[in-house]
Protein backbone atom coordinates (compact mmCIF):
# COMPACT_ATOMS: atom_id res chain seq x y z
CA UNK A 1 0.00 0.00 0.00
CA UNK A 2 1.19 3.52 -0.89
CA UNK A 3 0.22 6.88 0.51
CA UNK A 4 0.45 10.15 -0.33
CA UNK A 5 -0.36 12.06 -3.31
CA UNK A 6 0.30 11.93 -7.14
CA UNK A 7 3.82 13.08 -7.41
CA UNK A 8 5.78 12.00 -10.21
CA UNK A 9 9.70 11.10 -10.78
CA UNK A 10 10.58 15.22 -11.35
CA UNK A 11 8.79 15.86 -7.99
CA UNK A 12 5.88 17.51 -9.41
CA UNK A 13 2.44 16.99 -7.94
CA UNK A 14 -0.94 16.68 -9.64
CA UNK A 15 -3.73 18.88 -7.49
CA UNK A 16 -5.59 19.24 -10.98
CA UNK A 17 -8.04 16.88 -12.22
CA UNK A 18 -9.53 17.07 -16.12
CA UNK A 19 -12.40 14.95 -16.33
CA UNK A 20 -13.58 13.83 -19.58
CA UNK A 21 -17.06 13.20 -19.38
CA UNK A 22 -17.63 12.04 -23.10
CA UNK A 23 -15.76 11.66 -26.22
CA UNK A 24 -18.90 13.01 -28.24
CA UNK A 25 -19.25 16.69 -29.60
CA UNK A 26 -22.27 18.21 -31.57
CA UNK A 27 -20.00 20.39 -33.50
CA UNK A 28 -16.81 19.51 -35.91
CA UNK A 29 -13.81 21.94 -35.30
CA UNK A 30 -11.64 21.73 -38.28
CA UNK A 31 -8.56 21.42 -35.77
CA UNK A 32 -10.10 19.00 -33.79
CA UNK A 33 -12.45 16.67 -36.00
CA UNK A 34 -13.34 15.59 -39.32
CA UNK A 35 -16.54 16.67 -40.84
CA UNK A 36 -18.15 13.33 -40.92
CA UNK A 37 -17.55 12.80 -36.73
CA UNK A 38 -15.48 9.79 -35.36
CA UNK A 39 -16.43 6.52 -33.89
CA UNK A 40 -17.84 7.60 -30.67
CA UNK A 41 -17.24 4.79 -27.52
CA UNK A 42 -19.77 2.38 -27.30
CA UNK A 43 -22.05 3.68 -24.64
CA UNK A 44 -20.62 0.10 -22.22
CA UNK A 45 -17.24 0.82 -22.38
CA UNK A 46 -18.22 4.69 -21.05
CA UNK A 47 -18.08 5.17 -17.34
CA UNK A 48 -21.33 5.59 -15.50
CA UNK A 49 -22.04 8.31 -13.68
CA UNK A 50 -21.42 6.49 -10.31
CA UNK A 51 -17.75 5.23 -11.45
CA UNK A 52 -17.13 8.75 -12.65
CA UNK A 53 -17.61 10.07 -8.91
CA UNK A 54 -16.47 7.66 -7.36
CA UNK A 55 -12.52 8.24 -9.19
CA UNK A 56 -13.07 11.60 -8.40
CA UNK A 57 -13.83 11.19 -4.88
CA UNK A 58 -10.80 8.44 -4.48
CA UNK A 59 -8.91 11.48 -6.08
CA UNK A 60 -10.04 14.66 -3.61
CA UNK A 61 -10.20 12.16 -0.52
CA UNK A 62 -7.07 10.10 -0.98
CA UNK A 63 -4.77 11.85 -3.68
CA UNK A 64 -4.78 15.21 -3.17
CA UNK A 65 -6.94 16.61 -5.99
CA UNK A 66 -7.88 20.11 -5.75
CA UNK A 67 -9.56 20.83 -8.73
CA UNK A 68 -11.74 19.10 -11.13
CA UNK A 69 -12.51 20.48 -14.43
CA UNK A 70 -15.07 18.94 -16.47
CA UNK A 71 -14.12 18.17 -20.37
CA UNK A 72 -15.40 16.24 -23.17
CA UNK A 73 -15.99 16.27 -26.14
CA UNK A 74 -18.65 18.30 -25.30
CA UNK A 75 -19.39 17.88 -21.51
CA UNK A 76 -22.72 19.55 -21.78
CA UNK A 77 -24.18 16.62 -24.07
CA UNK A 78 -23.85 13.95 -20.91
CA UNK A 79 -27.04 13.49 -19.59
CA UNK A 80 -26.17 13.33 -15.78
CA UNK A 81 -23.61 16.02 -15.77
CA UNK A 82 -25.64 18.14 -13.05
CA UNK A 83 -26.27 15.11 -10.72
CA UNK A 84 -21.90 14.60 -11.34
CA UNK A 85 -21.53 18.44 -10.75
CA UNK A 86 -23.80 18.36 -7.67
CA UNK A 87 -21.57 15.16 -6.34
CA UNK A 88 -18.22 16.57 -6.41
CA UNK A 89 -19.15 19.99 -5.21
CA UNK A 90 -20.53 18.05 -2.22
CA UNK A 91 -17.14 16.09 -1.18
CA UNK A 92 -14.80 17.43 1.59
CA UNK A 93 -12.04 19.08 1.08
CA UNK A 94 -14.52 20.80 -1.61
CA UNK A 95 -12.53 20.71 -4.94
CA UNK A 96 -12.68 24.09 -7.21
CA UNK A 97 -14.83 22.90 -10.15
CA UNK A 98 -15.19 24.10 -13.61
CA UNK A 99 -16.22 23.26 -16.89
CA UNK A 100 -14.99 23.50 -20.48
CA UNK A 101 -17.33 23.55 -22.90
CA UNK A 102 -18.39 25.20 -26.31
CA UNK A 103 -21.50 26.65 -25.02
CA UNK A 104 -23.71 25.03 -27.01
CA UNK A 105 -26.91 24.53 -24.43
CA UNK A 106 -25.06 26.20 -21.51
CA UNK A 107 -28.65 28.93 -21.64
CA UNK A 108 -30.45 26.16 -20.63
CA UNK A 109 -28.19 24.62 -18.23
CA UNK A 110 -25.68 27.25 -16.91
CA UNK A 111 -27.91 28.13 -13.61
CA UNK A 112 -28.66 24.46 -13.21
CA UNK A 113 -24.87 23.98 -12.86
CA UNK A 114 -24.22 26.77 -10.72
CA UNK A 115 -26.79 25.88 -8.29
CA UNK A 116 -25.09 22.22 -8.12
CA UNK A 117 -21.86 23.93 -6.96
CA UNK A 118 -19.99 24.25 -10.78
CA UNK A 119 -17.43 27.28 -9.74
CA UNK A 120 -16.30 28.75 -13.58
CA UNK A 121 -16.64 28.24 -17.27
CA UNK A 122 -14.55 27.77 -20.10
CA UNK A 123 -16.24 28.40 -23.20
CA UNK A 124 -14.30 28.22 -26.91
CA UNK A 125 -15.10 29.89 -29.06
CA UNK A 126 -12.58 30.97 -32.09
CA UNK A 127 -14.31 34.09 -33.82
CA UNK A 128 -16.95 36.31 -33.44
CA UNK A 129 -17.61 36.09 -37.24
CA UNK A 130 -20.67 34.05 -38.26
CA UNK A 131 -19.09 33.15 -41.83
CA UNK A 132 -16.13 31.98 -40.25
CA UNK A 133 -17.61 30.38 -37.00
CA UNK A 134 -19.24 28.38 -39.79
CA UNK A 135 -16.12 27.47 -41.39
CA UNK A 136 -14.02 26.49 -38.15
CA UNK A 137 -17.12 24.65 -36.38
CA UNK A 138 -19.07 23.50 -39.63
CA UNK A 139 -22.16 24.27 -37.96
CA UNK A 140 -23.88 27.58 -37.69
CA UNK A 141 -24.44 28.09 -33.62
CA UNK A 142 -22.71 31.17 -32.88
CA UNK A 143 -25.78 32.83 -31.47
CA UNK A 144 -25.97 30.13 -29.30
CA UNK A 145 -22.64 30.44 -28.22
CA UNK A 146 -23.15 33.92 -27.41
CA UNK A 147 -25.90 33.12 -25.26
CA UNK A 148 -24.48 30.52 -23.18
CA UNK A 149 -21.86 33.19 -22.96
CA UNK A 150 -24.71 35.63 -21.21
CA UNK A 151 -26.17 32.98 -19.26
CA UNK A 152 -23.27 31.80 -17.34
CA UNK A 153 -22.41 35.29 -16.50
CA UNK A 154 -25.67 35.51 -15.25
CA UNK A 155 -25.48 32.91 -13.40
CA UNK A 156 -22.10 33.89 -11.55
CA UNK A 157 -20.33 31.16 -12.99
CA UNK A 158 -17.41 33.60 -13.25
CA UNK A 159 -14.75 34.26 -14.29
CA UNK A 160 -15.93 33.51 -17.68
CA UNK A 161 -13.25 32.49 -19.39
CA UNK A 162 -12.94 32.11 -23.39
CA UNK A 163 -10.46 30.16 -24.71
CA UNK A 164 -9.56 30.67 -28.63
CA UNK A 165 -7.16 28.90 -31.32
CA UNK A 166 -5.98 31.11 -34.15
CA UNK A 167 -5.91 29.41 -37.50
CA UNK A 168 -3.45 30.62 -40.35
CA UNK A 169 -5.21 31.83 -43.53
CA UNK A 170 -8.94 31.49 -41.87
CA UNK A 171 -8.93 33.87 -38.53
CA UNK A 172 -5.41 34.78 -37.69
CA UNK A 173 -6.22 38.19 -38.29
CA UNK A 174 -9.07 38.72 -35.76
CA UNK A 175 -6.98 38.10 -32.48
CA UNK A 176 -7.58 42.40 -31.40
CA UNK A 177 -11.58 42.17 -32.96
CA UNK A 178 -12.01 39.15 -30.39
CA UNK A 179 -10.23 40.30 -27.27
CA UNK A 180 -12.31 43.95 -27.75
CA UNK A 181 -15.48 41.50 -27.81
CA UNK A 182 -14.44 39.62 -24.85
CA UNK A 183 -13.05 43.41 -22.70
CA UNK A 184 -16.96 44.90 -23.54
CA UNK A 185 -18.38 41.92 -22.02
CA UNK A 186 -16.32 40.96 -19.18
CA UNK A 187 -15.03 37.92 -20.36
CA UNK A 188 -11.31 36.74 -20.02
CA UNK A 189 -9.72 36.02 -22.82
CA UNK A 190 -6.72 32.76 -23.47
CA UNK A 191 -5.35 32.45 -26.72
CA UNK A 192 -4.67 28.76 -27.60
CA UNK A 193 -1.41 27.58 -29.78
CA UNK A 194 -2.67 24.77 -32.26
CA UNK A 195 -1.45 21.90 -30.75
CA UNK A 196 -1.31 18.39 -32.32
CA UNK A 197 -4.45 16.81 -31.06
CA UNK A 198 -6.48 16.58 -34.52
CA UNK A 199 -7.65 13.63 -35.29
CA UNK A 200 -6.38 13.53 -39.06
CA UNK A 201 -3.04 13.77 -37.97
CA UNK A 202 -1.97 17.05 -40.23
CA UNK A 203 -0.84 19.63 -37.72
CA UNK A 204 2.33 20.90 -38.51
CA UNK A 205 4.41 23.65 -36.77
CA UNK A 206 5.26 25.18 -39.58
CA UNK A 207 1.69 26.36 -40.08
CA UNK A 208 0.46 27.33 -36.72
CA UNK A 209 -0.06 30.46 -35.49
CA UNK A 210 2.91 30.84 -32.70
CA UNK A 211 2.48 33.12 -29.31
CA UNK A 212 4.93 35.29 -30.53
CA UNK A 213 2.36 36.36 -33.76
CA UNK A 214 -0.31 36.62 -31.36
CA UNK A 215 1.64 38.87 -29.60
CA UNK A 216 2.28 41.05 -32.32
CA UNK A 217 -1.16 41.01 -33.56
CA UNK A 218 -2.57 42.04 -30.21
CA UNK A 219 -0.02 44.73 -29.43
CA UNK A 220 -0.60 46.60 -32.90
CA UNK A 221 -3.93 47.77 -30.37
CA UNK A 222 -3.52 47.47 -27.28
CA UNK A 223 -0.72 48.06 -24.60
CA UNK A 224 0.11 44.78 -23.00
CA UNK A 225 1.99 44.30 -19.59
CA UNK A 226 2.87 41.29 -17.78
CA UNK A 227 0.89 40.65 -15.16
CA UNK A 228 1.95 41.08 -11.88
CA UNK A 229 0.91 38.10 -10.29
CA UNK A 230 2.68 34.75 -10.51
CA UNK A 231 2.09 32.49 -13.28
CA UNK A 232 2.51 29.52 -10.77
CA UNK A 233 1.18 26.31 -12.73
CA UNK A 234 -1.12 28.15 -14.19
CA UNK A 235 -1.00 27.12 -18.38
CA UNK A 236 -1.38 30.81 -19.67
CA UNK A 237 1.06 33.40 -19.09
CA UNK A 238 -1.14 36.96 -18.68
CA UNK A 239 -0.88 40.17 -19.17
CA UNK A 240 -2.87 43.29 -18.89
CA UNK A 241 -4.84 44.97 -20.96
CA UNK A 242 -4.25 49.07 -21.14
CA UNK A 243 -3.39 49.55 -17.76
CA UNK A 244 -5.73 46.90 -16.61
CA UNK A 245 -7.23 45.43 -14.57
CA UNK A 246 -8.61 43.17 -17.62
CA UNK A 247 -6.05 40.41 -18.68
CA UNK A 248 -5.38 38.62 -21.68
CA UNK A 249 -3.53 35.29 -21.57
CA UNK A 250 -1.66 32.98 -24.33
CA UNK A 251 -1.19 29.19 -23.54
CA UNK A 252 1.95 28.78 -25.57
CA UNK A 253 1.84 25.05 -25.08
CA UNK A 254 4.03 24.23 -28.33
CA UNK A 255 6.66 27.41 -28.51
CA UNK A 256 7.09 28.03 -24.69
CA UNK A 257 5.68 25.07 -23.02
CA UNK A 258 5.63 25.01 -19.08
CA UNK A 259 6.01 20.89 -18.49
CA UNK A 260 8.43 21.58 -15.42
CA UNK A 261 5.25 23.13 -13.51
CA UNK A 262 2.51 21.09 -14.50
CA UNK A 263 0.35 19.85 -11.97
CA UNK A 264 -2.57 18.25 -14.26
CA UNK A 265 -3.74 14.70 -14.75
CA UNK A 266 -6.83 13.55 -16.74
CA UNK A 267 -9.00 11.06 -17.03
CA UNK A 268 -10.67 9.75 -20.00
CA UNK A 269 -14.26 8.90 -20.60
CA UNK A 270 -13.17 5.30 -20.48
CA UNK A 271 -11.84 5.38 -17.12
CA UNK A 272 -8.18 5.55 -18.58
CA UNK A 273 -5.40 7.53 -16.65
CA UNK A 274 -3.09 9.87 -18.66
CA UNK A 275 -0.42 11.76 -17.52
CA UNK A 276 0.22 13.86 -19.90
CA UNK A 277 -1.61 15.31 -22.86
CA UNK A 278 0.27 14.24 -25.30
CA UNK A 279 0.89 10.59 -23.44
CA UNK A 280 0.77 7.40 -25.64
CA UNK A 281 0.71 5.48 -22.54
CA UNK A 282 -2.92 4.95 -20.91
CA UNK A 283 -3.05 3.65 -17.17
CA UNK A 284 -6.79 1.37 -17.10
CA UNK A 285 -8.76 2.36 -13.96
CA UNK A 286 -12.00 1.01 -15.28
CA UNK A 287 -10.78 -2.75 -15.46
CA UNK A 288 -10.14 -2.04 -11.48
CA UNK A 289 -13.25 -0.27 -11.13
CA UNK A 290 -15.26 -3.15 -12.53
CA UNK A 291 -13.31 -5.97 -11.58
CA UNK A 292 -14.16 -5.57 -7.63
CA UNK A 293 -11.06 -2.97 -6.47
CA UNK A 294 -11.12 -1.30 -3.31
CA UNK A 295 -10.43 2.73 -3.11
CA UNK A 296 -7.05 1.86 -2.32
CA UNK A 297 -6.16 -0.38 -4.55
CA UNK A 298 -7.14 1.94 -7.49
CA UNK A 299 -5.71 4.95 -5.62
CA UNK A 300 -2.38 2.79 -5.91
CA UNK A 301 -2.83 2.37 -9.36
CA UNK A 302 -3.12 5.93 -10.07
CA UNK A 303 0.04 6.50 -8.31
CA UNK A 304 1.77 4.12 -10.20
CA UNK A 305 0.28 5.79 -13.41
CA UNK A 306 2.03 9.44 -12.11
CA UNK A 307 5.29 7.51 -12.00
CA UNK A 308 6.32 7.47 -15.59
CA UNK A 309 5.21 10.91 -16.58
CA UNK A 310 8.09 11.80 -18.92
CA UNK A 311 9.61 15.18 -18.04
CA UNK A 312 8.10 17.14 -21.03
CA UNK A 313 5.87 16.51 -23.93
CA UNK A 314 8.95 16.30 -26.38
CA UNK A 315 7.16 18.14 -29.43
CA UNK A 316 10.05 19.18 -30.02
CA UNK A 317 11.87 16.05 -30.22
CA UNK A 318 12.73 14.56 -33.90
CA UNK A 319 10.98 11.39 -32.53
CA UNK A 320 7.63 12.81 -31.07
CA UNK A 321 4.90 11.17 -32.23
CA UNK A 322 1.33 12.43 -31.88
CA UNK A 323 -1.20 10.87 -29.15
CA UNK A 324 -3.44 8.39 -31.15
CA UNK A 325 -6.13 9.95 -29.57
CA UNK A 326 -7.50 13.34 -30.55
CA UNK A 327 -8.26 16.00 -27.77
CA UNK A 328 -11.76 15.08 -28.70
CA UNK A 329 -11.20 11.73 -26.96
CA UNK A 330 -8.75 12.84 -24.40
CA UNK A 331 -10.64 15.90 -22.53
CA UNK A 332 -8.81 19.41 -22.59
Amino acid sequence: MSTGGLVDTFGRTATDLRVSLTDRCNLRCSYCMPAEGLDWLPHEETLTDDEVVRLITIGVERLGIEEVRFTGGEPLVRRGLVDIVRRTAQLRPRPETSLTTNALGLQRTAQALAEAGLDRVNVSLDTIRREHFLEITRRDRLDDVVRGLEAAKEAGLGPVKVNAVLLRGVNDDQGPELLRWCLERGYELRFIEQMPLDAQHVWRRDTMVTADEIFASLESQFELTPAEEPRGSAPAELFTVDGGPATVGVIASVTRPFCGDCDRVRLTADGQVRNCLFAREESDLRAALRGGADDEEIADRWRAAMMTKRPGHGIDDTSFLQPTRPMSAIGG
